[in-house]
């Protein structure tokens, strides 16, 4: 499976240049918006389509390991057959394959993954940005990010194991791999986006890739193979929840991709979606490279979609779910186990005999079939910490908010659900109880 899935680089051949940003911008700026253009390349994966189906032909369903190849190597097979339409329709319906659409609900029955987006930016439009620290509103230049979190790696492994470097190119504001953390060159950044990209790319990402190296049957799962991708991205975005990291212009900014998504699936074309941002607060260059997110791969008329973001919500219900599940039923091994490499939160599930080993029929010892994680971050290494934080998620999901009384003096009415109350009626409830995991 790793060699069939050599050159699906999912991401990478479906992001555009950065001179399609600079000719856009340079006629926007002008007064004269016209759609991007970029011609996507011609691929043929036939023979990576056809060893990824004999892999799930020849695997074990019934066998979890079996059961992880065949559901991977369809994965792959759907990216393969996304990058050979690229700048089709038909690559926005094989996104939706893969990630799914903005009005799913999310896991527990809850509300549908754009009408969460809708709360969280509702709640960012409603805060004063001048309420924030003077310290989080100096900007941070790449070139000083890049020195601070090569610090932070160099420190937590002593010695250099993932490099950080600039990337002129690049037009997200950071990619990661394995090895190798990029950053756009020039681009200014905050406080919060230091520490956000260290639990989110590198404890995460990047961590789970370097595990997975390190596995002796499935080298495999060190690749991003498209089916884990909610649960890597709601473990990345749990991770900056829990340590702190997150704040709430990174929700809305997370919440405004899963709009656009919908916009651009509803016929909304790039330059609808670019004014989009714009008029949600974002700059020019950030409002490209958000909309370039949206019409990865797809015809910028309108119309599709690349479908990703929407995971990074769903997942992040997901993790959380399946961490207070975890905690609940005394498991909170499974969660340092989802570090061990790319899985999704059922693999983590139906792996956890393969991490112990046991005897086989003849009363023979067997090694375990995988490895432990070989680093973890530091927040999910201290466990008593994270099951008190768990511990009082559990416990706070039980109260009603809007049963809630108003503060004694206060002028506000007693029923915080009241149209005529000053404070807003409670949002749709999102952390549904934990359910029974496969």
């Amino acid at each position: 499976m790793v060699r069939a899935a050599r050159g699906l680089n999912l991401l990478n051949l479906v992001s555009w240049p950065a001179r399609v940003q600079d000719a856009f911008l340079a006629q926007w700026r002008a007064g004269q918006p016209t759609l991007p253009r970029y011609d996507y390349p011609k691929h043929d994966f036939a023979e990576a389509r056809r060893e990824m189906d004999a892999i799930a032909a020849e695997a074990d369903p019934a066998h979890p390991l079996g059961r992880y190849l065949v559901e991977s190597a369809r994965s792959w097979g759907v990216a393969a057959e996304l990058l050979e339409a690229l700048g089709t329709p038909r690559a926005g319906a094989l996104s939706r394959q893969l990630f799914g659409r903005p009005d799913e609900p999310l896991p527990g029955a809850g509300p549908s993954t754009r009408e969460a987006a809708r709360h969280f930016i509702g709640i960012a439009s409603q805060l004063d940005r001048e309420l924030l620290a003077p310290e989080e509103q100096v900007p941070i230049s790449a070139t000083a990010l890049r020195l601070q979190l090569q610090s932070d790696l160099d420190d937590y492994f002593n010695g250099r194991v993932i490099e950080v470097v600039l990337d002129p190119d690049l037009i997200a504001k950071a990619a990661a791999g394995s090895t190798r953390i990029r950053l756009r060159a020039g681009a200014a950044f905050s406080d919060y986006d230091r520490h956000q990209l260290l639990q989110h790319e590198a404890f995460v990402h990047s961590l789970t890739a370097l595990n997975g190296r390190q596995q002796p049957v499935l080298q495999s799962m060190a690749l991003s193979s498209p089916r884990t991708t909610a649960t890597q991205e709601g473990l990345a975005t749990f991770a900056e929840q829990i340590t702190g990291a997150i704040d709430i212009e990174r929700m809305k900014r997370v919440s405004l991709r899963i709009e656009a998504v919908a916009m651009a699936t509803e016929g909304a074309d790039f330059l609808q979606v670019f004014r989009y941002f714009l008029d949600a607060g974002q700059g020019e260059v950030e409002s490209f490279a958000s909309a370039q997110r949206i019409f990865r791969g797809v015809p910028v008329e309108g119309g599709a979609a690349f479908t990703k973001d929407v995971v990074y919500l769903r997942g992040l219900v997901g993790v959380h779910t399946f961490f207070r599940w975890a905690l609940k039923h005394r498991k909170l091994h499974l969660c340092r186990q989802l570090f061990a490499g790319k899985m999704t939160l059922g693999d983590a599930v139906r792996f956890e005999p393969l991490f112990r080993g046991g005897t086989d029929a003849q009363g023979r010892a067997v090694a375990p079939a995988l490895a432990p994680p070989r680093w973890l971050p530091r927040w999910i290494s201290r466990a008593n910490g994270l099951a008190g934080m768990l511990a009082f998620s559990l416990f706070a999901n039980r109260i009603r908010m809007d049963q809630l009384a108003a503060p004694e003096g206060g002028d506000e009415p007693r029923d915080p659900g009241d149209p005529a109350s000053p404070l807003p009626a409670p949002a749709t409830r999102m952390g549904p109880p934990a359910p029974a995991m496969p």
